[in-house]
Protein backbone atom coordinates (compact mmCIF):
# COMPACT_ATOMS: atom_id res chain seq x y z
CA UNK A 1 0.00 0.00 0.00
CA UNK A 2 1.33 3.29 -0.66
CA UNK A 3 1.61 5.88 2.41
CA UNK A 4 1.89 2.55 4.79
CA UNK A 5 3.88 4.10 6.93
CA UNK A 6 2.33 7.86 7.33
CA UNK A 7 -1.26 5.43 7.77
CA UNK A 8 0.24 4.21 10.96
CA UNK A 9 2.31 7.05 12.56
CA UNK A 10 -1.56 9.09 11.74
CA UNK A 11 -3.28 5.97 12.93
CA UNK A 12 -1.38 6.22 16.58
CA UNK A 13 -2.16 9.95 16.74
CA UNK A 14 -5.42 9.80 16.27
CA UNK A 15 -6.13 6.95 18.46
CA UNK A 16 -4.14 8.67 21.24
CA UNK A 17 -6.28 11.29 20.92
CA UNK A 18 -9.72 9.28 20.71
CA UNK A 19 -8.31 7.48 23.85
CA UNK A 20 -6.80 10.62 25.89
CA UNK A 21 -10.88 11.82 25.23
CA UNK A 22 -12.45 8.16 26.77
CA UNK A 23 -10.25 9.13 29.59
CA UNK A 24 -11.44 12.57 30.12
CA UNK A 25 -14.82 11.37 29.41
CA UNK A 26 -15.99 8.07 30.01
CA UNK A 27 -13.74 7.07 32.53
CA UNK A 28 -15.05 9.56 34.89
CA UNK A 29 -18.23 7.18 35.01
CA UNK A 30 -16.06 4.82 36.88
CA UNK A 31 -15.45 7.37 39.69
CA UNK A 32 -17.59 10.21 39.69
CA UNK A 33 -20.14 9.42 42.31
CA UNK A 34 -17.48 8.49 44.62
CA UNK A 35 -16.01 11.80 44.00
CA UNK A 36 -19.00 13.35 43.90
CA UNK A 37 -20.05 11.40 47.63
CA UNK A 38 -16.54 12.78 48.59
CA UNK A 39 -16.00 9.20 49.51
CA UNK A 40 -12.39 10.03 47.68
CA UNK A 41 -10.30 12.83 46.25
CA UNK A 42 -10.43 13.77 42.27
CA UNK A 43 -6.35 13.01 43.26
CA UNK A 44 -7.38 9.53 44.34
CA UNK A 45 -10.34 8.94 41.91
CA UNK A 46 -7.19 9.42 38.97
CA UNK A 47 -5.15 7.07 41.02
CA UNK A 48 -7.80 4.71 41.35
CA UNK A 49 -8.69 4.71 37.77
CA UNK A 50 -5.39 4.99 35.91
CA UNK A 51 -4.59 1.60 38.02
CA UNK A 52 -7.51 -0.17 37.45
CA UNK A 53 -8.19 1.22 33.66
CA UNK A 54 -4.75 0.27 33.00
CA UNK A 55 -4.88 -3.24 34.54
CA UNK A 56 -8.09 -4.06 32.45
CA UNK A 57 -6.76 -2.74 29.10
CA UNK A 58 -3.31 -4.50 29.32
CA UNK A 59 -4.42 -7.94 31.33
CA UNK A 60 -7.73 -8.73 29.45
CA UNK A 61 -8.51 -6.19 26.66
CA UNK A 62 -6.84 -8.78 23.75
CA UNK A 63 -9.66 -8.58 21.19
CA UNK A 64 -9.46 -9.43 17.39
CA UNK A 65 -9.23 -6.41 14.93
CA UNK A 66 -12.19 -6.83 13.42
CA UNK A 67 -15.02 -6.08 16.53
CA UNK A 68 -15.00 -2.60 15.56
CA UNK A 69 -14.44 -2.78 12.12
CA UNK A 70 -16.93 -5.43 11.14
CA UNK A 71 -19.69 -4.91 13.65
CA UNK A 72 -21.41 -1.53 12.13
CA UNK A 73 -19.96 -2.05 8.48
CA UNK A 74 -19.50 -4.72 5.97
CA UNK A 75 -15.72 -4.49 5.22
CA UNK A 76 -16.31 -6.45 2.12
CA UNK A 77 -17.71 -3.78 0.29
CA UNK A 78 -14.12 -1.52 0.35
CA UNK A 79 -11.78 -5.40 -0.76
CA UNK A 80 -11.40 -3.42 -3.92
CA UNK A 81 -10.15 -0.18 -2.61
CA UNK A 82 -8.64 -0.99 0.76
CA UNK A 83 -6.91 2.45 1.28
CA UNK A 84 -10.77 3.87 1.68
CA UNK A 85 -11.18 1.99 4.58
CA UNK A 86 -8.66 3.05 6.09
CA UNK A 87 -9.19 6.58 5.47
CA UNK A 88 -12.93 5.72 7.08
CA UNK A 89 -11.23 4.85 10.04
CA UNK A 90 -8.72 7.83 10.57
CA UNK A 91 -11.51 9.45 9.97
CA UNK A 92 -13.06 8.01 12.35
CA UNK A 93 -10.93 8.60 15.36
CA UNK A 94 -10.33 12.10 14.93
CA UNK A 95 -13.88 12.73 14.50
CA UNK A 96 -14.81 10.53 17.81
CA UNK A 97 -11.37 12.48 19.25
CA UNK A 98 -12.92 16.09 18.65
CA UNK A 99 -16.53 15.36 19.55
CA UNK A 100 -15.58 14.00 22.85
CA UNK A 101 -12.78 16.17 23.68
CA UNK A 102 -16.31 19.39 22.52
CA UNK A 103 -18.44 17.00 25.12
CA UNK A 104 -15.51 16.96 28.16
CA UNK A 105 -14.86 20.84 27.68
CA UNK A 106 -18.80 21.59 28.29
CA UNK A 107 -18.98 18.59 31.17
CA UNK A 108 -21.49 16.48 29.36
CA UNK A 109 -20.92 12.98 29.91
CA UNK A 110 -21.62 11.04 26.39
CA UNK A 111 -20.96 7.74 25.11
CA UNK A 112 -17.72 6.91 23.65
CA UNK A 113 -19.09 3.93 22.04
CA UNK A 114 -21.82 5.79 20.36
CA UNK A 115 -19.30 8.49 19.10
CA UNK A 116 -17.41 6.07 17.73
CA UNK A 117 -20.03 4.25 16.14
CA UNK A 118 -21.56 7.37 14.64
CA UNK A 119 -18.33 7.99 13.01
CA UNK A 120 -17.95 4.96 11.12
CA UNK A 121 -21.84 5.55 10.04
CA UNK A 122 -20.81 8.99 8.38
CA UNK A 123 -17.96 8.09 6.10
CA UNK A 124 -19.74 4.64 5.08
CA UNK A 125 -22.72 6.32 4.22
CA UNK A 126 -20.73 8.56 1.72
CA UNK A 127 -18.93 6.10 -0.04
CA UNK A 128 -21.00 2.68 -0.07
CA UNK A 129 -24.66 4.13 1.29
CA UNK A 130 -27.29 3.16 3.25
CA UNK A 131 -27.12 -0.44 2.46
CA UNK A 132 -23.53 -1.16 3.86
CA UNK A 133 -24.68 0.11 7.50
CA UNK A 134 -25.95 -2.80 9.86
CA UNK A 135 -29.00 -1.06 10.90
CA UNK A 136 -29.75 -3.48 13.38
CA UNK A 137 -26.75 -2.50 15.62
CA UNK A 138 -27.80 1.33 15.31
CA UNK A 139 -31.23 0.71 16.18
CA UNK A 140 -29.90 -0.94 19.22
CA UNK A 141 -27.99 1.97 20.18
CA UNK A 142 -30.82 4.04 19.99
CA UNK A 143 -32.79 1.60 22.03
CA UNK A 144 -30.00 1.84 24.79
CA UNK A 145 -30.66 5.91 25.16
CA UNK A 146 -33.66 4.77 26.88
CA UNK A 147 -34.03 1.43 28.00
CA UNK A 148 -30.69 1.45 30.18
CA UNK A 149 -30.86 4.53 31.88
CA UNK A 150 -34.36 3.58 33.18
CA UNK A 151 -33.34 0.55 34.68
CA UNK A 152 -30.62 1.53 36.33
CA UNK A 153 -32.87 4.65 37.67
CA UNK A 154 -35.37 2.23 38.86
CA UNK A 155 -32.91 -0.21 40.18
CA UNK A 156 -31.22 3.03 42.42
CA UNK A 157 -34.07 4.33 43.04
CA UNK A 158 -35.11 1.09 45.08
CA UNK A 159 -31.74 0.40 46.91
CA UNK A 160 -31.74 3.68 47.96
CA UNK A 161 -34.89 3.55 49.48
CA UNK A 162 -34.57 0.54 50.88
CA UNK A 163 -31.01 1.80 52.73
CA UNK A 164 -33.58 4.73 54.14
CA UNK A 165 -35.73 2.75 55.29
CA UNK A 166 -33.82 -0.06 56.53
CA UNK A 167 -31.08 1.69 58.21
CA UNK A 168 -31.35 5.56 58.45
CA UNK A 169 -35.23 5.52 59.53
CA UNK A 170 -34.57 2.88 61.50
CA UNK A 171 -35.57 4.11 65.63
CA UNK A 172 -32.03 2.33 66.49
CA UNK A 173 -29.87 2.85 62.93
CA UNK A 174 -26.84 1.83 64.56
CA UNK A 175 -28.23 -1.97 65.42
CA UNK A 176 -29.84 -1.61 61.93
CA UNK A 177 -26.58 -0.97 60.38
CA UNK A 178 -25.05 -4.22 61.81
CA UNK A 179 -28.27 -6.20 60.58
CA UNK A 180 -28.48 -5.10 57.41
CA UNK A 181 -24.98 -3.52 55.99
CA UNK A 182 -23.92 -7.41 55.30
CA UNK A 183 -26.50 -7.49 52.97
CA UNK A 184 -25.53 -4.90 51.07
CA UNK A 185 -21.63 -6.11 51.11
CA UNK A 186 -23.13 -8.95 49.67
CA UNK A 187 -24.41 -7.20 46.62
CA UNK A 188 -21.10 -5.48 46.13
CA UNK A 189 -19.14 -8.22 46.36
CA UNK A 190 -21.17 -9.77 43.83
CA UNK A 191 -21.57 -7.18 41.35
CA UNK A 192 -17.68 -6.82 41.47
CA UNK A 193 -16.68 -10.31 41.06
CA UNK A 194 -19.47 -10.74 38.39
CA UNK A 195 -18.80 -7.77 36.60
CA UNK A 196 -14.73 -8.72 36.69
CA UNK A 197 -15.54 -12.12 35.85
CA UNK A 198 -18.07 -11.69 32.92
CA UNK A 199 -16.71 -8.52 31.37
CA UNK A 200 -13.30 -7.97 32.71
CA UNK A 201 -12.02 -11.11 32.46
CA UNK A 202 -13.62 -12.49 29.55
CA UNK A 203 -10.97 -12.44 27.15
CA UNK A 204 -8.37 -14.30 29.97
CA UNK A 205 -10.86 -16.87 31.73
CA UNK A 206 -12.59 -18.14 28.39
CA UNK A 207 -15.21 -21.34 28.78
CA UNK A 208 -16.89 -19.82 31.45
CA UNK A 209 -20.47 -19.70 30.97
CA UNK A 210 -22.82 -16.99 32.15
CA UNK A 211 -24.44 -18.94 35.02
CA UNK A 212 -21.26 -20.25 36.21
CA UNK A 213 -19.71 -16.75 36.61
CA UNK A 214 -22.71 -15.26 38.57
CA UNK A 215 -22.81 -18.70 40.80
CA UNK A 216 -18.90 -18.53 41.19
CA UNK A 217 -19.43 -14.39 42.11
CA UNK A 218 -22.51 -15.71 44.39
CA UNK A 219 -20.05 -17.96 46.26
CA UNK A 220 -17.24 -15.13 46.98
CA UNK A 221 -19.40 -12.70 47.87
CA UNK A 222 -21.67 -15.17 50.75
CA UNK A 223 -17.95 -15.87 51.93
CA UNK A 224 -17.65 -11.95 52.26
CA UNK A 225 -21.19 -11.64 53.65
CA UNK A 226 -20.17 -13.38 56.67
CA UNK A 227 -16.56 -12.09 57.33
CA UNK A 228 -18.06 -8.26 57.30
CA UNK A 229 -21.33 -9.86 59.28
CA UNK A 230 -18.67 -10.77 61.81
CA UNK A 231 -16.16 -7.49 61.78
CA UNK A 232 -19.67 -5.23 62.29
CA UNK A 233 -20.25 -7.39 65.51
CA UNK A 234 -16.55 -5.43 66.63
CA UNK A 235 -17.18 -2.32 65.28
CA UNK A 236 -18.47 0.87 66.60
CA UNK A 237 -20.15 2.85 64.68
CA UNK A 238 -20.13 5.99 66.84
CA UNK A 239 -18.46 9.22 66.65
CA UNK A 240 -16.84 11.22 69.24
CA UNK A 241 -18.70 14.30 68.11
CA UNK A 242 -21.91 12.85 67.56
CA UNK A 243 -22.84 16.08 65.24
CA UNK A 244 -24.12 13.15 62.73
CA UNK A 245 -25.08 10.17 64.10
CA UNK A 246 -24.85 8.51 60.28
CA UNK A 247 -21.64 9.49 59.93
CA UNK A 248 -19.75 5.86 60.69
CA UNK A 249 -22.40 4.25 58.87
CA UNK A 250 -22.32 6.55 55.73
CA UNK A 251 -18.54 5.86 56.48
CA UNK A 252 -19.11 2.37 55.56
CA UNK A 253 -20.93 3.00 52.25
CA UNK A 254 -18.22 4.89 51.24
CA UNK A 255 -15.69 2.49 50.89
CA UNK A 256 -18.08 0.20 49.79
CA UNK A 257 -18.11 2.80 46.80
CA UNK A 258 -14.70 2.57 46.42
CA UNK A 259 -14.65 -1.01 45.57
CA UNK A 260 -17.52 -0.66 42.90
CA UNK A 261 -15.41 1.89 41.17
CA UNK A 262 -12.28 -0.04 40.91
CA UNK A 263 -14.26 -2.81 39.38
CA UNK A 264 -15.96 -0.60 36.83
CA UNK A 265 -13.13 1.16 36.08
CA UNK A 266 -11.43 -2.85 35.31
CA UNK A 267 -14.16 -3.49 32.99
CA UNK A 268 -14.08 -0.41 31.41
CA UNK A 269 -10.74 -0.64 30.71
CA UNK A 270 -11.03 -4.65 29.33
CA UNK A 271 -13.42 -3.12 27.08
CA UNK A 272 -14.20 -0.01 26.48
CA UNK A 273 -10.46 0.62 25.28
CA UNK A 274 -12.06 -0.97 22.33
CA UNK A 275 -13.36 1.86 20.84
CA UNK A 276 -9.68 3.71 20.59
CA UNK A 277 -7.52 1.13 19.54
CA UNK A 278 -9.92 -1.00 17.54
CA UNK A 279 -9.79 1.45 14.74
CA UNK A 280 -5.97 1.84 15.19
CA UNK A 281 -5.65 -1.84 14.94
CA UNK A 282 -7.80 -2.24 11.98
CA UNK A 283 -5.23 0.27 10.27
CA UNK A 284 -2.12 -1.88 11.56
CA UNK A 285 -3.73 -4.80 10.24
CA UNK A 286 -4.71 -3.74 7.19
CA UNK A 287 -1.45 -2.25 6.21
CA UNK A 288 0.70 -4.94 7.22
CA UNK A 289 -1.76 -7.50 5.05
CA UNK A 290 -0.86 -5.51 2.17
CA UNK A 291 -4.36 -4.38 1.83
CA UNK A 292 -6.35 -7.36 3.09
CA UNK A 293 -9.34 -5.44 4.38
CA UNK A 294 -11.05 -8.81 6.14
CA UNK A 295 -7.67 -10.02 7.91
CA UNK A 296 -7.72 -10.62 11.39
CA UNK A 297 -4.70 -10.65 14.21
CA UNK A 298 -4.64 -10.82 17.96
CA UNK A 299 -4.19 -7.56 18.76
CA UNK A 300 -0.67 -6.14 19.63
CA UNK A 301 0.62 -5.80 22.72
CA UNK A 302 1.91 -2.25 22.13
CA UNK A 303 -1.54 -1.01 21.11
CA UNK A 304 -3.20 -1.69 24.33
CA UNK A 305 -0.01 -0.31 26.26
CA UNK A 306 -0.47 2.96 24.04
CA UNK A 307 -4.36 3.03 24.56
CA UNK A 308 -4.31 2.36 27.92
CA UNK A 309 -1.41 4.91 28.65
CA UNK A 310 -3.45 7.44 26.83
CA UNK A 311 -6.38 6.95 28.74
CA UNK A 312 -5.28 7.68 32.52
CA UNK A 313 -3.89 10.80 30.68
CA UNK A 314 -7.17 12.29 29.52
CA UNK A 315 -8.91 11.30 32.95
CA UNK A 316 -6.00 12.67 35.16
CA UNK A 317 -5.78 16.11 32.80
CA UNK A 318 -9.07 16.84 31.89
CA UNK A 319 -11.51 14.12 33.21
CA UNK A 320 -12.46 16.68 36.26
CA UNK A 321 -15.31 18.37 34.56
CA UNK A 322 -17.52 15.49 33.46
CA UNK A 323 -16.51 14.00 37.15
CA UNK A 324 -18.17 17.57 38.43
CA UNK A 325 -21.39 16.78 36.51
CA UNK A 326 -22.02 13.25 37.44
CA UNK A 327 -20.72 13.20 41.30
CA UNK A 328 -22.14 16.64 41.87
CA UNK A 329 -23.95 18.82 39.67
CA UNK A 330 -26.94 16.62 38.44
CA UNK A 331 -27.91 16.06 42.08
CA UNK A 332 -26.77 16.14 45.56
CA UNK A 333 -24.27 13.05 46.92
CA UNK A 334 -23.67 11.44 49.99
CA UNK A 335 -21.93 7.95 50.24
CA UNK A 336 -25.42 6.20 50.54
CA UNK A 337 -26.44 7.95 47.44
CA UNK A 338 -23.50 7.51 45.34
CA UNK A 339 -23.56 3.48 46.56
CA UNK A 340 -26.63 3.29 45.41
CA UNK A 341 -25.65 4.74 42.33
CA UNK A 342 -22.65 3.01 41.61
CA UNK A 343 -24.08 -0.32 42.57
CA UNK A 344 -27.30 0.12 40.47
CA UNK A 345 -24.97 0.73 37.55
CA UNK A 346 -22.99 -2.52 38.01
CA UNK A 347 -26.20 -4.41 38.26
CA UNK A 348 -27.23 -3.26 35.50
CA UNK A 349 -24.45 -4.34 33.36
CA UNK A 350 -24.38 -7.72 34.49
CA UNK A 351 -28.03 -7.76 33.64
CA UNK A 352 -26.80 -6.12 30.24
CA UNK A 353 -23.88 -9.32 30.02
CA UNK A 354 -26.52 -11.94 30.34
CA UNK A 355 -28.88 -10.72 27.92
CA UNK A 356 -27.76 -8.79 25.54
CA UNK A 357 -29.19 -5.78 26.53
CA UNK A 358 -27.53 -2.93 24.48
CA UNK A 359 -25.94 -0.54 26.89
CA UNK A 360 -23.93 2.37 27.17
CA UNK A 361 -22.07 2.69 30.62
CA UNK A 362 -22.48 6.45 30.63
CA UNK A 363 -26.08 6.62 30.41
CA UNK A 364 -26.58 3.68 33.06
CA UNK A 365 -24.76 5.75 35.68
CA UNK A 366 -26.43 8.89 34.75
CA UNK A 367 -29.50 7.11 35.34
CA UNK A 368 -28.80 5.69 37.97
CA UNK A 369 -27.88 8.82 39.77
CA UNK A 370 -31.01 10.34 38.27
CA UNK A 371 -33.01 7.67 40.44
CA UNK A 372 -31.33 8.68 43.01
CA UNK A 373 -31.89 12.35 42.85
CA UNK A 374 -35.78 11.34 41.99
CA UNK A 375 -35.69 9.11 45.22
CA UNK A 376 -35.40 12.57 47.23
CA UNK A 377 -37.67 14.44 45.55
CA UNK A 378 -37.86 16.25 41.54
CA UNK A 379 -36.27 19.70 43.34
CA UNK A 380 -33.32 17.29 44.67
CA UNK A 381 -32.28 17.59 40.29
CA UNK A 382 -30.90 20.02 38.80
CA UNK A 383 -33.15 19.73 35.43
CA UNK A 384 -30.68 22.16 32.96
CA UNK A 385 -27.97 20.01 33.65
CA UNK A 386 -29.97 17.43 33.00
CA UNK A 387 -31.40 18.91 29.63
CA UNK A 388 -27.98 19.66 28.77
CA UNK A 389 -26.74 15.49 29.31
CA UNK A 390 -29.83 14.76 27.23
CA UNK A 391 -29.17 16.74 24.42
CA UNK A 392 -25.36 15.74 24.43
CA UNK A 393 -26.63 12.29 23.77
CA UNK A 394 -28.99 13.27 20.84
CA UNK A 395 -26.29 14.68 18.81
CA UNK A 396 -23.45 12.29 19.51
CA UNK A 397 -24.26 10.12 16.94
CA UNK A 398 -24.90 12.84 14.29
CA UNK A 399 -21.75 15.00 15.29
CA UNK A 400 -19.50 12.26 14.73
CA UNK A 401 -21.00 11.09 11.56
CA UNK A 402 -20.88 14.93 10.03
CA UNK A 403 -16.96 15.43 11.58
CA UNK A 404 -16.38 12.23 10.04
CA UNK A 405 -17.89 12.75 6.48
CA UNK A 406 -15.63 16.13 6.66
CA UNK A 407 -12.55 14.44 7.12
CA UNK A 408 -12.76 11.50 5.27
CA UNK A 409 -13.62 14.06 2.33
CA UNK A 410 -10.24 15.49 3.28
CA UNK A 411 -8.31 12.13 3.70
CA UNK A 412 -9.40 11.10 0.14
CA UNK A 413 -8.52 14.35 -1.43
CA UNK A 414 -5.14 14.53 0.29
CA UNK A 415 -4.16 10.81 0.57
CA UNK A 416 -5.24 9.06 -2.55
Amino acid sequence: MDHSALYIILACIFGFFMAWGIGANDVANAVGTAVGAKAITIMQAVIIAGIFEFAGAVLAGGQVTSTIRSGIIDASQFVQNPNYLVYGMLAALLAAGIWLLVASKFGWPVSTTHSIVGAIIGFAWVELGANSIKWHVVTSILLSWVITPIIAGLMSFLIFKSIQKLIFLNTQPERAARRYLPFYVFLVAFVVSGVTLINGLKHVVAGLSYELDLFIAAGISFVIMVIVYWLLARVSFSTPSQTNRFAGTEKIFGVLMIFTACSMAFAHGSNDIANAIGPVAAIVSIVKSNGNVLATSPLPLWILLFGAIAVVLGLAMYGHKVIATIGSNITELTPSRGFAASLATSMTVILASGTGLPISTTQTLVGAVLGVGIARGITALNLNVIGGIFMSWAITLPAGALLSVIFFSVFKWTLA
